[in-house]
């Protein structure tokens, strides 16, 4: 499966299980990225009755993910029971159980020095981790997908969890918010890039445009339809395409870009509404908003 390729097959239902210190808190907060619905230790008898309370057979296309914590053979057995619920109801599962090296969990329980769930009183890491595995071996078994976290980056989990799970491309993954503002109204507190337009043609000098904002076509032609607007532009598109699938590679899941120039009504204003539409085309899930623009009509 490439890159941008979505699984568009996903589970109606994903149960995230396995050992403790495998990254399960970490798993299910890609699923949270990625629009699920998501339960952290959940009792396996409570899936059914989660999925009708969050409609997930509703028909809107919702999913719902959960970590169960199957440590003993009672709640295995409870699991078996509910995922035969599931297909009873016509909603479709699949088990992922992650798993690392005895060597991997040690050292993660030796660094956060935290107690091992499963360890009995004056019972070391390695002998309850070994504990552990046993008692989750029949879980393991009958995973749909099994997950080694010994050497994963979060970016390579995150990867092999978007390819199987996702049913959006990688652009929509990542929630892109442009905005306006004015530099004479204070710098924005939150932009992850920011982008002066000042040297742009200024409408704000020609009497007849001077009223108007960004938003008006002949706004729009007077910034950009020019050889510096053109050239601007061409220029910024292009970085853009650059530079957000390196954000989108990182798992950056939100990203803002603010453009400001002096009031925030007319250059910024034209140039944001350029931008979000570019981003629009290339797939991103983008918004956009006007900061300043209220204030700048007004003066």
């Amino acid at each position: 499966m490439s890159a941008v390729e979505t699984n568009a097959n996903a589970p109606d239902v994903i149960v995230i299980t396995g050992m403790s210190g495998s990254g399960r808190t970490q798993t299910l907060h890609v699923f949270e990225d990625m629009g699920y619905f998501c339960i952290d230790n959940l009792p396996p008898r409570l899936l059914v009755q989660l999925s009708d309370l969050v409609g997930i057979n509703s028909g809107v296309g919702r999913h719902l993910a959960v970590t169960c914590d199957l440590r003993s053979q009672g709640l295995f057995d409870e699991l078996s029971d509910s995922l035969a619920s599931l297909t009873e109801h016509e909603l479709s599962y699949q088990v992922v159980f992650l798993e690392a090296s005895d060597e991997m969990i040690i050292r993660r329980y030796s660094e956060n020095r935290r107690r091992h769930p499963v360890a009995y009183e004056g019972e070391d890491v390695p002998h309850a981790v070994a504990r552990e595995r046993s008692l989750l071996a029949d879980v393991k078994q009958g995973a749909d997908l099994v997950i080694d976290t010994s050497n994963l980056k979060p970016q390579d989990l995150r990867t092999i969890l978007h390819r199987a799970f996702s049913e959006l491309t990688d652009q929509q993954l990542m929630d892109v918010h442009v905005f306006s503002f004015g530099f004479k109204y204070g710098m924005p507190t939150a932009a992850d890039l920011m982008i002066d337009v000042r040297f742009l043609p200024n409408p704000y000098w020609e009497p007849e445009l001077r009223s108007l904002d960004g938003n008006d076509e002949s706004i729009m032609g007077y910034v950009i339809d020019n050889p510096a607007g053109r050239e601007f532009v061409d220029v910024w598109k292009k970085l853009l395409s650059t530079v957000l699938p390196g954000y989108v590679a990182e798992g950056k899941t939100m990203l803002s870009i603010a453009i400001g120039c002096t009031g925030g009504q007319h250059r910024s204003v034209a140039i944001a509404n350029v931008t979000a539409a570019y981003l629009s085309e290339l797939g991103y899930r983008t918004s956009i908003s006007h900061r300043d623009l209220p204030k700048a009509v007004r003066s």
